[in-house]
């Protein structure tokens, strides 16, 4: 099992923060990684709201997609996530060594009859929620399957 390990700031003032995480695909990873993202932003001043559930449970659900859906849950596979922070945004990228998905034909909502019996799509739909935006990158021969998510401070 290999545990999460971060980088150093980019630079030695509080802000911008950029951080650097490469894990296993191992769920029990996720929880340490999320709760560092969450001081990063307490300390940035982002909203009790956002550090409570946005941040928290969008970037969860990314990573849990990343490990059990990019990386089909094999252990040997790696995610890395990726944060920059600075007084106006948090971006986060998920990566992991997975072929991709078409972000833009994940459209199910709550208000659809087979929605909560469905295996997919609503991780996405709460991340479309939660955050401001939410990209997909890749995939790419050499870094595989990314994506991006980003909140703007409130």
């Amino acid at each position: 099992m290999t545990s999460p390990s971060a980088q150093r700031p980019v630079t030695d003032s509080p802000l911008p923060i950029a951080r650097r995480w490469t894990l296993a695909s191992d769920l029990a990873l996720i929880e340490p990684v999320v709760d560092s993202i969450v001081a990063l932003c307490v300390t940035a001043g982002f909203s009790a709201r956002q550090c409570n559930l946005n941040v928290p449970v969008a970037i969860t659900e990314a990573m849990a997609n990343a490990m059990l859906r990019g990386n089909r849950n094999e252990l040997s596979r790696q995610v890395e996530v990726s944060v920059d922070l600075d007084i106006e945004r948090l971006c986060v990228d998920v990566t992991d060594e997975g072929v991709g998905f078409d972000l833009s034909s994940l459209q199910q909502g709550p208000d659809e009859a087979d929605w909560f019996e469905r295996e997919d799509g609503r991780g996405v739909f709460l991340m479309r929620t939660l955050m401001d935006r939410v990209e997909s990158v890749g995939p790419d021969a050499e870094s595989g399957h990314r994506i991006r998510l980003i909140l703007r401070r409130t």
